[in-house]
């Protein structure tokens, strides 16, 4: 049967439900949707049915899944392995490793060095992926065979974000993408998938903590990224910048994947609040729309995105609803989706074309709701796992998350 990008058509094989994987970052589009199979708006009162859970070593890479296996990063215990990360991969139906790839990474002096940081891409039959320190690397993905394998900081003279690399590689066309911040040019490095040679290099920021966010402008097709001292419009080849908002920020804390909608680049930090950024026609047209220094800060969850509105985890309040082209407050959740913290956190994923979500937040609960420009709304809660700050991955009508000691997989309840 000929196969669709994302398994689209959903199916009932066996007592499984197929539909849309999420081989990479925030899923296939990159904005935290997930074309879901139609879930049951209540889930059972004895809870969610865990189909299995197994051990992992601590990290805080996210989960990726295609084509029937999971694949996660993390950090084996030192005194037994010393200083490796690794790539697990798991079957998605039991949970029986498959296979895994280790390489050594001294980690050093790097602050909250538990594991590696960055989801990996899974794209045609290859595994791509970034370690906390820089090393990137391709294996293919039914062996875990090395096919090449890099130590990208050091060979591009990039310097390291205080907190090691986080951004997952970026798939474009017949290259891969790394935010790495190479000097004295190479804010994004583009790879040769089949080589891993460096083909181009663009823009001349320090590297931030997500990945390059691709959008089309005017029948062009450019890239942002978010670094420690600008908000950044890049081309797709050698060059620098097209256009530069500054926004300098303490400890280089540019985590929040930016969203580009309606065009209007939103980037949301932590210390020193959201800035929207207004593109116009031509390539260099950028010019700061608003900015809210206190009332909006986020820290790692990307905002989402639906009909002009966007709905942040605030550091502060909690979940917030605002105007995306105004920055006008419409609601916050007074804590409802997750506890107040000095370090909030809750991944956050629009079902389909509803206005219901998913978010699994960093006590381990994944919470049901429907959130609207009228308000908040939590239908169903259940605690899945421990604490975490890994963004799961979904498929079928299955949930794959993990913590520093385990990866569980979860049914969610069709209608």
């Amino acid at each position: 049967m000929k196969q669709v990008l994302g398994c689209l058509a959903v199916l009932v094989v066996q007592g499984i439900v197929w539909a849309e994987d999420w081989p990479t970052w925030r899923g296939i589009r990159g904005d935290g949707s997930w074309q879901s199979p139609k879930l049951a708006k209540q889930w059972p009162e004895n809870g969610l049915r865990r189909v299995w859970k197994k051990p992992v070593e601590p990290g805080y890479s996210g989960v990726s899944v295609n084509k029937g296996r999971v694949f996660l990063m993390d950090r084996p215990d030192k005194e037994k392995n010393g200083e490796v990360e690794r790539v697990l991969c798991l079957e998605a139906e039991t949970g029986k490793v498959l296979w895994t790839f280790s390489y050594e990474a001294v980690y050093g002096d790097l602050d909250y060095g538990t594991g590696p940081r960055a989801a990996v891409t899974v794209h045609k039959g290859k595994v791509f992926g970034l370690g906390a320190v820089g090393h990137a690397f391709c294996l293919d993905e039914k062996t875990g065979k090395k096919l090449w394998f890099r130590d990208l900081s050091k060979q591009e003279k990039a310097k390291r974000p205080f907190w090691g690399y986080a951004g997952s590689p970026l798939i474009h066309e017949n290259r891969v993408l790394y935010q790495i911040g190479a000097r004295p040019i190479g804010c994004v490095v583009a790879l040769d998938p089949l080589t891993g040679k460096t083909v181009w290099r663009s823009g001349e920021e320090l590297a931030g903590y997500g990945p390059p966010v691709i959008i089309q402008r005017d029948g062009r097709k450019e890239m942002i990224c978010w670094g420690p001292e600008n908000v950044v419009g890049l081309p797709l080849g050698d060059g620098r910048e097209l256009w530069k908002i500054p926004y300098k920020v303490k400890y280089g804390v540019a985590i929040a994947t930016p969203i580009f909608r309606d065009g209007i680049v939103l980037v949301c930090g932590y210390w020193h609040g959201s800035k929207a950024i207004r593109l116009g026609a031509k390539p260099t047209e950028a010019t700061l729309l608003w900015e809210e220094e206190e009332a909006l800060c986020g820290l790692m969850s990307q905002p989402l995105f639906k009909d002009g509105f966007c709905y942040l985890l605030d550091r502060r309040h909690g979940l917030t609803c605002f105007e995306l082209k105004t920055g006008k407050i419409r609601w916050r959740d007074d804590h409802q989706l997750t506890p107040k913290d000095r370090n909030p956190q809750a991944s956050l994923t629009w079902l389909g074309q509803s206005n219901r979500a998913l978010a699994l937040n960093a006590n381990g609960e994944l919470v049901l709701c429907e959130l609207k420009p009228t308000g908040y709304n939590e239908l169903d809660r259940a605690q899945i796992i421990g604490k975490t700050w890994a963004h799961p991955a979904f498929s079928g009508n299955r949930i794959y998350a993990r913590s520093d000691r385990e990866i569980v997989c979860y049914e969610l309840p069709l209608e």
